[in-house]
């Protein structure tokens, strides 16, 4: 027996129609008689055949009805990451009525990796969604950019010829760094997402102070020192994850000049911080007071609940997911920066005398 594919000339040949007349039985549109759709589509369940492919369909019209979601690090890291999965589900959740299909695409894990993973320069898609936005000489963006595929970026650099999504996040890195000085704080650290693609891990000099070349962690710099605040140490993390919140934990609060506050880019890397003072024997907030960034539910966290800057995770995937829809009809989106909100916990309090 074959086991090649039935066609749908096979299907028009098995009911004695033409290949057009047996498209039109499929799509429905068109005058057709019912009795020859009822055959045409007999002869097809007959041979085993389902229908032409929709993805030939689609790049007919000129669609592929894929977005592709560039995710900007590993996969592996990027779902540990609650922020990541909220984003994602607000994003999906929004496509899925839409009959508009993701491929995720992954970062690389290791700097050593290229940047651009292949499927950016060849994979079908309509639009392009940068979840970590970058720079505005992200080698993804140039390669999409070369492609003629439109793109929208999420907390990324502001281009004129892409659409951004994002928060105010350096407002609410002002805000959460204001309540600490309010609360009398003088020595705060801060814990930091990625600088750049190199991933590095540790404090950081005066030479990478100076240009911090992922946006997102830029920003959240700049928003502590808008309050007149310079950390007394900038410890920079390779990725959102406890793991690398506890490590900077540990060599902030075992120094015998510790700060009396730590400031975090994500929550994430607040808890491991949280985590190692618990390690260390110090007291939260008493001896230490810790915040973050997000707005996370972290029961394990208990008792303690993180003072925090939250985002509108869902909501920050759902309006890229409108940014794509407008694009898909030939619009224009324009920019869109969502608000943030300090939200107040138990890690923090007053310093310590």
């Amino acid at each position: 027996m074959s086991t090649q594919r039935p066609t749908l000339a096979d299907v028009a040949s098995a009911a004695g129609v033409s290949v057009s007349t047996a498209s039109l039985a499929f799509s429905g549109a068109g005058p057709i008689a019912a009795a020859t759709r009822t055959r045409v589509l007999e002869a097809a369940s007959t041979l085993g055949y389902s229908g032409p492919n929709p993805l030939g369909r689609q790049l007919r019209r000129g669609r592929s009805g894929i977005v592709g979601v560039v995710v900007g690090d590993s996969l592996k890291r990027a779902f540990r990451d609650p922020v990541a999965v909220q984003m994602l589900d607000g994003l999906v959740g929004t496509l899925a009525p839409l009959d508009l299909g993701v491929l995720l695409i992954a970062g690389p894990s290791d700097p050593s990796e290229p940047p651009v993973d292949p499927l950016v320069e060849s994979a079908a898609m309509d639009v392009a969604v940068l979840l970590w936005g970058g720079t505005s000489d992200d080698p993804v963006l140039a390669a999409l950019r070369r492609r003629g595929v439109p793109a929208v970026l999420l907390e990324g650099t502001p281009q004129p010829d892409v659409t951004v999504v994002g928060i105010d996040d350096r407002g609410g890195m002002a805000q959460v760094t204001q309540h600490l000085v309010g609360l009398g704080h003088r020595r705060i650290a801060t814990v930091t997402l990625p600088f750049d693609r190199d991933r590095a891990e540790g404090p950081a000099d005066a030479a990478r102070l100076r240009a911090p070349a992922w946006e997102i962690t830029r920003r959240r710099l700049a928003g502590v020192r808008d309050t007149g605040v310079e950390p007394t140490v900038v410890w920079e993390t390779p990725a959102s994850l406890v793991e690398h919140g506890a490590t900077a934990g540990r060599a902030l609060l075992s120094a015998p000049d510790r700060p009396t506050a730590v400031v975090c880019q994500s929550d994430l890397l607040a808890s491991g911080v949280v985590l190692a003072a618990r390690e260390l024997g110090l007291r939260v907030p008493e001896d230490v007071s810790v915040a973050g960034f997000d707005g996370l539910d972290l029961p394990w966290l208990a008792p303690d609940v993180l003072t925090t800057v939250e985002q509108p995770l869902a909501r920050k995937g759902e309006t890229v997911g409108h940014a794509v829809a407008q694009i898909i009809a030939g619009g224009r989106p324009a920019d869109t920066e969502l608000p943030v909100v300090l939200r107040l916990g138990t890690t923090t309090g007053p310093a310590p005398a």
